[in-house]
């Protein structure tokens, strides 16, 4: 599995960190909000496949944390020792937990329930910040040793197989894969699992089960990765999308007492989760890659409360009924008396013969380590001339041959920040073709060639690998009428049908229900005004909740 930029050093190598042991202070502290416990030798603590799993504080003896290989064998990694404790990310949500603890002799704990949990980590900040990033860097050590996760197996060229691993990366799942193209463990799984190649790919989960070739829901199903739900509930905001527009509302909400769920249909980060680096957002002078942003903010909305569901597209929204109804594409619905539409937008197609038939398997909307993996020495294109266009270009030159950057206009300049224009020009790996655009695509089960055109002259090219960052078009497919829309499909906010000015610039013409970042008519299509717009709205979902006396 190719790790990404920022997982690159080994967190487990970081022991004080990533397995700290507290203070006999701190422990005191953690006492009181737990039950002592003894157990006997042996004792299974949580299993992989549990939810809502407790949190233990070893105070003598040793807890073990394995996991199993595809034979049922136990493969322990880690042991808890003294003043030391369990648990990762999962203990911020209703997910499955990824591997299995047990005692190691007579042990003694103190035994942390879920609730009492997130009173602890209310509680006692400094405890806090010294376990939630102990749980982000277990987290990004089982994702670097493939831990607790499954085996992916297929031809990593193809759409589906790169369907399902873009699905498990952004969504931070361990996993490995095993290219049938190039892998020569691939055949030994396949004969073990009785798999034959029409049946590609297949996903291995823990201990001996298979599926294959599973739509995404099925795949996040069966990984535990949708939480349940009462479909009686009723929360005080629900928030349409997670990037990074609606993940800041779902944090500001969250930590402001609000009841909060996030509905997001593949994986947090919106368009911004799939950029490469982003080096322009405030704090970081380094930069860091979308899925990073995407991912730290997810742990954080998750930490004050908010719950997200991931999988699951919103089909429809009913805005004539109070509390209002959520639908989502399984059949369930959400029943929210707020709604915050954050659902971001998505990359614009091209109109051509093919392009259907090559979309993910030559066609590609981002510009990740997984995607650098697939074409490593070989010459792309990037298609676009805003800053995702040439993140992804100057991320590609550093593996590819070299990058073709295609765009209509006549240059870079009015579109993308000076830093990435002066980036792109002075790299002898990259060049700009202006005035062009692609007129065909051909291949086999793969794209193969790519003929573009500039000012009338045409050529073709071997090239099997085009990344498309070409514009936005908004995620409103779904509204159905409800919410009054611009010319360009955009939801409009700040006045209702009348003309008259709203409370909130974010306010659409229906109470309670908002639109912010890409989605919102009039927006900057930035990762930092999505993040401002997603903490300013909550002031205006909390005026309408709960209205002044």
């Amino acid at each position: 599995m190719t790790t990404p930029e920022h997982l690159q050093s080994d967190s487990y190598e970081r022991e004080p960190q990533t397995f700290p042991q507290l203070t006999p202070e701190m422990a005191a502290r953690i006492t009181a909000y737990g039950r002592t416990e003894t157990l006997p030798d042996g004792t299974e603590v949580f299993a992989r496949g549990d939810r809502s799993v407790d949190f233990f504080f070893v105070l003598s003896g040793a807890i073990e944390v394995f996991d199993t290989d595809e034979h049922g064998g136990a493969h322990v990694f880690h042991t808890h020792g003294e003043r030391q404790f369990t648990g990762e990310l999962d203990l911020f949500n209703d997910r499955m937990v990824l591997v299995s603890g047990r005692t190691r002799g007579a042990t003694q704990v103190v035994r942390v329930p879920r609730t009492d949990f997130r009173r602890l980590v209310t509680g006692e900040p400094d405890i806090a910040e010294i376990m939630m990033r102990a749980f982000i860097l277990r987290r990004v050590g089982l994702i670097q040793h493939a831990q607790g996760g499954v085996v992916l197996i297929g031809d990593a060229h193809t759409a589906d197989t790169l369907r399902l691993q873009r699905f498990l990366t952004r969504n931070g799942y361990p996993h490995r894969l095993l290219d049938t193209a190039s892998d020569p463990d691939a055949a030994g799984f396949l004969d073990c699992f009785d798999v034959t190649s029409d049946q590609l790919p297949v996903v291995i989960l823990g201990g001996a089960d298979v599926l294959r070739n599973p739509s995404t829901p099925a795949l996040a199903d069966a990984l535990g990765m949708t939480e349940e739900r009462d479909a009686s509930h009723v929360y005080e905001v629900a928030i349409v999308g997670a990037g990074p527009a609606g993940l800041a509302a779902a944090v500001y909400a969250a930590s402001e007492g609000l009841e909060t769920i996030v509905l997001e249909g593949t994986a947090p980060g919106g368009q911004a989760g799939t950029s490469s680096k982003i080096e322009n957002y405030l704090g970081f002078p380094t930069g860091i890659s979308g899925q990073a942003l995407a991912g730290r903010a997810q742990v954080q909305a998750q930490k004050f409360g908010a719950r997200l569901a991931i999988s699951r597209h919103v089909t429809g929204l009913d805005c004539e009924t109070r509390p209002y109804r959520l639908t989502l594409d399984d059949g369930a619905a959400v029943l929210a008396n707020a709604v915050i539409v954050a659902a971001g937008a998505r990359y614009r197609k091209l109109a051509l013969a093919n392009f259907d038939k090559y979309e993910g398997a030559g066609i590609h909307y981002a510009a990740t380590a997984m995607e650098q993996s697939l074409c490593g020495g070989e010459v792309v294109i990037v298609v676009g001339g805003g800053n995702s266009a040439g993140q992804a270009a100057v991320f590609l030159s550093r593996t590819c041959a070299h990058v073709h950057i295609l765009v209509r206009s006549g240059g870079l300049a009015a579109t993308m920040s000076d830093y990435l224009v002066r980036r792109i020009e002075q790299s002898p790996k990259i060049t700009l073709h202006t005035h062009t655009e692609i007129v065909a695509l051909d291949g086999d089960d793969r794209l193969r060639r790519v003929t573009w055109s500039t000012d009338g002259a045409t050529e073709t090219h071997d090239i099997g690998n085009v990344f498309l960052m070409l514009g936005a078009e908004p995620n409103t497919d779904w509204l159905g009428g409800c919410l009054a829309l611009d010319d360009k499909g955009f939801v409009r906010t700040g006045t209702d049908d009348a003309g008259t000015p709203l409370p909130s610039p974010y306010a659409t013409a229906r109470p309670g229900i908002y639109a912010i970042g890409d989605v919102r008519s009039g927006s900057v299509k930035r990762v930092a005004s999505g993040v401002g717009e997603g903490s300013v709205v909550i002031a205006a979902v909390h005026a309408y909740l709960h209205p002044p006396i």
